[in-house]
């Protein structure tokens, strides 16, 4: 017989038999899906993926969240979460004694707790891990029953994350145990059966059938479906391979089982150059967990050797029809990756007949930039600044000229922000007095405007001076997209000079201490950046940009952008064919087209190709 806690309703423990951060660090790391936790900043409103962290049993000071998955698509527990503004709390406390009662009935044990709000959260551990299709089905199954419990949380193979027992809460205190820590500790270390688990989905088989056939009927509509791959020497994968990859979500109308979809997603890794080690490489570290969920069914000792097999068939399919390695619904080809070898002269750009005197100007230009980054505070709106200067900078050393010529579109995707605003940072960076850079002509159809890299007559002499700074200068590699700008700036530091204590970081970047804190806090969550010993920081040189922006889905994102701009760049294309009838007659602002709206980069090439080719 189970214990009367698991058949009751509310059973309240007094709050002194143990403290918050005991309840966390005796179960969090048990409940959680992966060692990993994801922090609230924002009161508990959202747990983003930047602010992730390595699960401790230290108890966090902000409300904290637990991932559900692993690396390989598994979880450790079903987590049910009711929530109280649905339906009320009245409600919430009688699903909750309903789903109680139904896990008694199937020999279940469980653990409850309560939010300050009135919400609960049912844990149900379990002792062999379970796929994300399977725990997906289960709980989806289980919300057509309970009207207050949030199905969310494992809807979501990457996002997936809840509070467990002990957590903050955003009104204040914390997620309190209904039962006595012992208990709650004994069911977590004694978890559920197989049995059991058989036991759950046997009696929940026809509201399974249900939801399975639901989604058979809804259409498969992913966000990034129509965004343009990433050029890669070997091709790319579409977006939609992409996404199943990662989120083990595929369109059931296409692909019969989870069988079918990982092999579809193999072929696609195969069509589009990837080795073998890739793909395994993807599913260990957790870029692809939803590849890795598909490959759970098997014993851990047999999952290398099935993706094997799969790579082995997809190899031979491929070589059997060499045309489909070239099909959109595996790989394409995008125009948007290493810079082409055409002559820079017959793109338009100005270019000194010495580079090398060119590069030697630019150094002495960046110099004179880092004298001038103090007069740019750390809100938004100076790094923003200092942001477009740096992609400028990057520009020119990419062209061998100080001349820089392309459209605010390009330098939007180069720094991750809107064209909008990066017109009105150039607008004011040439405004300022002894300016950086000199707008030397205005954009002309097609051609973005002509700027000149400048070094002020003020600066000029500490700029000579000055050593030159070692390494390259980034615009916003797409990683710290997702991680900050903060996070950009003190990583490009520790790049240039390794070994920084904080004190150094603060006077190099220009930031203000507890926003290094908190960057260096950040970068070392993702094994960016690591303590050499005592105070100082460095680089974490095997840890790949790209890789991590991958896994953060970056890449989409600025993707999308690219797409979107591209659409843009060809209406005002025809809009000037239509408009004018020679070369003469280009326009300028102030006539009857928008051209703040589309003033157009220029034409076969972009800044964004050197920011995404350079991703680390």
């Amino acid at each position: 017989m189970l214990p009367a806690i698991y058949g009751a309703g509310v059973s309240h423990e007094p709050s002194s038999t143990h403290s918050p951060a005991q309840a966390w660090a005796a179960l969090a790391p048990i409940l959680a899906g992966q060692p990993r936790v994801r922090l609230s900043r924002d009161a508990g409103k959202t747990y983003p993926q930047k602010h992730e962290r390595t699960l401790s049993e230290t108890l966090p000071t902000l409300p904290a969240a637990v991932r559900i998955f692993g690396k390989d698509g598994t979880c450790a527990a079903i987590f049910l979460d009711f929530d109280s503004s649905v339906a009320g709390i009245d409600w919430v406390e009688a699903d909750v004694r309903a789903v109680q009662t139904w896990l008694h009935s199937v020999g279940a044990r469980w653990i409850e707790d309560y939010s300050p709000n009135g919400g609960r959260h049912v844990y149900v551990p379990l002792k062999q891990r379970v796929t994300f299709s399977e725990a997906r089905d289960l709980v989806e199954a289980l919300g057509t029953r309970y009207r207050s419990l949030d199905k969310t949380p494992h809807q979501n193979l990457l996002h997936g994350c809840m509070r467990t027992p002990g957590s903050p809460h955003k009104r204040g205190g914390h997620q309190e145990l209904a039962m006595s820590l012992s208990m709650a500790y004994d069911v977590a270390r004694r978890p559920n059966t197989a049995n059991v688990w058989a036991a759950m989905t046997d009696d929940l088989a026809g509201e399974i059938a249900a939801v399975r056939a639901l989604r058979l009927e809804t259409n498969f509509t992913p966000m990034a479906e129509e965004a343009p791959a990433i050029k890669h020497p070997a091709g790319r994968m579409s977006r939609i391979m992409q996404l199943m990859a990662q989120t083990g979500l595929y369109d059931t109308n296409r692909y019969a089982s989870d069988s079918d979809a990982r092999q579809a997603i193999v072929t696609g890794a195969a069509a589009a150059g990837l080795e073998l080690v890739d793909v395994e490489r993807r599913m260990m570290q957790g870029t692809w967990p939803g590849l890795a969920s598909f490959y759970a069914r098997y014993a851990s000792r047999h999952r290398v050797p099935a993706l094997r097999r799969d790579w082995i068939n997809a190899v031979a399919y491929l070589s059997k029809n060499p045309s489909t390695s070239n099909k959109n619904n595996n790989v394409r080809r995008s125009p948007t990756s290493q810079p082409d070898t055409q002559p820079l002269e017959l793109k338009g750009l100005k270019q000194n007949s010495n580079p090398d005197a060119e590069h030697r100007f630019i150094r002495t230009w960046r110099n004179a930039l880092r004298i001038r980054e103090v007069n740019y505070t750390e809100s938004r709106l100076g790094m923003a600044r200092r942001m477009v200067l740096r992609s400028l900078g990057e520009a020119a050393h990419m062209t061998a000229s100080r001349f820089i010529e392309f459209g605010v579109r390009s330098i939007a995707v180069a720094t991750g922000l809107d064209h909008t605003t990066v017109a009105l940072h150039l607008k004011a960076l040439r405004a300022e007095k002894d300016p950086l850079i000199t707008l030397v002509e205005e954009a002309r159809g097609t051609k973005g405007d002509l700027y000149m890299l400048t070094v002020p007559e003020e600066l000029k002499t500490s700029a000579e001076d000055a050593s030159w700074q070692k390494g390259k200068i980034h615009a916003l590699r797409p990683v710290f997209r997702e991680l900050g700008l903060p996070a950009a700036f003190v990583y490009e530091a520790l790049e240039h000079s390794p070994a920084l204590p904080i004190t150094d970081l603060v006077r190099v970047t220009r930031l203000s201490r507890s926003a290094v804190n908190e960057a260096l806090e950040l970068l070392a969550a993702w094994n960016l950046v690591t303590r050499n010993g005592g105070r100082a920081w460095s680089v974490v040189a095997t840890t790949s940009l790209r890789q991590l922006a991958e896994h953060f889905g970056v890449l989409e994102a600025v993707a999308a952008q690219l797409q979107r701009y591209r659409i843009e760049r060809i209406i005002w294309r025809e809009w000037l064919a239509s408009n004018v009838n020679t070369v003469a007659e280009l326009l300028s602002p102030g006539e009857d087209y928008p051209w703040e709206a589309f003033e157009g980069p220029p034409d076969d090439w972009a800044l964004a190709d050197i920011a995404f080719s350079r991703t680390g």
